[in-house]
């Protein structure tokens, strides 16, 4: 069974002006596809050649793992935004991300210094790991399953999410998502 690159939840440009339908050209058509490409050449004749995705991270390491992994996490990262997404949420997200944080405003901070602290490429998360909700950044193509969390929210912070339309400005990337874009029903249906 090979994997397929999933389609995004909206058309290319429907993210724009905050995500160019050039910068989804690049990261979601070439990046994502030579992940789901490269993944397809490693698990071919192996035991994992018909496992799922989640089944492929669990059991894979080096090259087939970062492969596999970042397959999910982009897939992951495509329904974390919406178009007209952002701001703070209402109903049972907000409840909750008031509850472990104090305040949205609170989360947001936290959030954001996570995503501009991590050094180099990787992730910012926001997961239940089991006693609530929690922050947590990963490198490279490391993800919240590994660490027995379940991912809510994603930002990728690797340079070819953002620099086509941000440069080398990571904190506007990283307002204009949270603004603009978080998909805040994406993070109801994960927490359901």
């Amino acid at each position: 069974m090979a994997f397929d690159l999933p389609s995004l939840p909206y058309a290319m440009d429907a993210l724009a002006p905050h995500i160019s339908q050039e910068t989804l050209e690049f990261h979601y058509g070439k990046h994502h596809q030579a992940y789901v490409n490269n993944l397809n050449g490693m698990v071919e004749g192996t035991d994992l050649a018909s496992a799922s995705l989640e089944d492929v991270i669990a059991q894979a390491e080096g090259g087939m793992f970062n492969n596999a992994a970042q397959v999910w996490n982009h897939t992951f990262y495509w329904n974390s935004m919406s178009p007209g997404g952002g701001g703070a949420p209402d109903g049972a997200v907000g409840g909750a991300i008031g509850s472990a944080f104090g305040s949205y405003d609170a989360f947001r901070t936290q959030f954001v210094q996570a995503a501009m602290t991590q050094f180099g490429s990787g992730w910012a998360w926001l997961v239940d790991a089991g006693s609530g909700l929690e922050i947590m950044k990963t490198a490279n193509a490391d993800l919240p399953m590994a660490h027995s969390a379940k991912a809510l929210l994603t930002v990728d912070v690797w340079e070819h999410a953002y620099y086509i339309d941000y440069r080398n400005a990571r904190p506007d990337y990283l307002n204009t998502f949270m603004d603009s874009l978080v998909n805040w029903d994406h993070v109801a249906a994960q927490m359901g």
